[in-house]
């Protein structure tokens, strides 16, 4: 399961859909379809930057490409752990953050 850090929100009445799939764009970027059929690019440069500890490897362009979707989690995460908070995905996506 993927660490808990600060991108993980857990705000039991926000609007949410589960991510189904999720591919790498560059640098930062993926394109992310959640299970209402939103579609969207989400920018996570500004995530990653400001980030330390378990986000950190997502700096390197070949372990970002390593994106996979957790069907249980309904969220983008990395082979290390790491994961954004659906919550946090599904409003970038939606252009809420």
């Amino acid at each position: 399961m993927p660490s808990r850090n600060r991108f993980w929100n857990f705000y039991p009445n926000s609007a949410s859909s589960d991510a189904v799939a999720a591919s790498p764009r560059f640098p930062r970027l993926l394109d992310v379809v959640f299970d209402d059929r939103t579609a969207a690019v989400v920018d996570l440069d500004e995530e990653v930057d400001a980030s330390e500890g378990v986000l950190a490897p997502l700096l390197d362009p070949d372990f970002f490409a390593q994106v996979k979707v957790d069907p249980e989690l309904g969220t983008a995460v990395w082979p290390n752990g790491a994961g954004i908070a659906p919550e946090t995905l599904y409003e970038a996506a939606r252009g809420q953050r």
